[in-house]
């Protein structure tokens, strides 16, 4: 499907310099910009590439004034974010969309599937199960007994769920992902050897939560391990049993949590953070990179290093890290001289 810049500018309120007939069919970074893209410019770092991007029209913000001649077409905004946002939502909405169940699917005769849904080849809906209107299940998804699936939640290829979990509204989880398997729970024996401890809870996600591909969130010990709404996982991250995150949380890919720990809303968790179990940490909280958390983290704090400090005594514990080497020297010649 092919756009003008006087349509798309029409339709996100912007101002167009230059040809308002140039027409575009993809989009495309700023860098790698062909004939037919369209593409944006939000960050003053990549001003190099707009004069020299092949893309055909470019949004670019109120207030940027270009320095030399560019070739392709500008329309002006107040939020170009906002802007790149809006056209991506209104083109993957435009995609075609998966419909109708596959007679290749197993589903149970008392499973449930309302309306509206798509379910593709080889998945299994278990008995008791619930999937509600206008969720997609693709190829390959397990769906165990008395689970239920919210409505217009999308469960990619390879997606596993164990019975009696729950998935709220809206929920996109991707491929590979398993929600619901054992919790971690051994109980060491005199000889050596371990007992396992029966995982009986469930999990639950509330509505409008997203998980990568590859993430495993466990079922809990008992109760349930809740993964809050608006919550953003990324891929191959690991959660614990009887784990909860606050809504609208989010982490990025390779964080682990230990069982039993609990994080607040809004909190952003870098990648390959790791916090032990039993640990509180509270609201609006930041954790840096590979972070080691051990320890509670009150509201609004800022974390680094292993184990991790408050922001800015890590910062001086590196200041002073990095120049360990100079100052041994240095100690080792004030010796010399006391000695002397």
């Amino acid at each position: 499907m092919e756009f003008t810049a006087e349509m798309i500018a029409g339709l996100l309120g912007g101002t167009i310099i230059g040809d308002k007939s140039a027409a575009v069919h993809t989009v495309s970074s700023i860098e790698g910009g062909k004939k037919g893209a369209l593409t944006y410019l939000s960050n003053p770092k990549y001003e190099t590439f707009i004069y020299s991007t092949e893309a055909s029209i470019v949004l670019v913000g109120d207030d940027f004034e270009p320095k030399q001649d560019i070739k392709a077409t500008l329309i002006k905004l107040p939020d170009v974010g906002a802007a790149v946002l809006k056209l991506l939502e209104m083109y993957n909405a435009m995609k075609p969309q998966k419909k109708g169940i596959s007679k290749m699917a197993s589903i149970s005769e008392k499973a449930t599937v309302a309306e509206e849904c798509y379910v593709g080849d080889f998945a299994v809906i278990e008995a008791g199960a619930v999937v509600e209107t206008g969720a997609k299940i693709y190829p390959q998804v397990y769906v165990g007994d008395g689970v239920k699936i919210g409505a217009g939640t999308i469960l990619y290829p390879g997606v596993k769920i164990y019975e009696g979990c729950r998935v709220g509204a809206n929920c996109i989880i991707h491929a590979g992902a398993v929600i619901g398997a054992d919790g971690f729970g051994f109980l060491p024996k005199p000889d050596g050897t371990f007992d396992k401890i029966p995982q009986l809870g469930n999990v639950i996600i509330e509505d409008n939560v997203e998980i990568g591909a590859n993430t495993c969130i466990d079922r809990a010990k008992t109760d349930s391990t809740i993964i809050r709404k608006g919550v953003k996982l990324d891929n191959l991250i690991q959660v614990g049993h009887n784990v909860e995150i606050g809504e609208n949380t989010v982490s990025s890919a390779q964080m682990g949590i230990a069982g039993t720990s609990t994080v607040g809303r809004n909190c952003f968790l870098a990648g390959q953070v790791g916090i032990a179990d039993h640990v509180k940490i509270g609201n609006y909280v930041k954790i840096g990179s590979k972070s080691g958390i051990d320890k509670d983290v009150p509201d609004g704090e800022i974390r680094f290093g292993y184990p991790a400090l408050p922001g800015i005594n890590y910062h001086r514990s590196f200041a002073v890290f990095k120049d360990l080497p100079d100052i041994r020297r240095r100690i080792a010649a004030l010796e010399k001289e006391i000695k002397k």
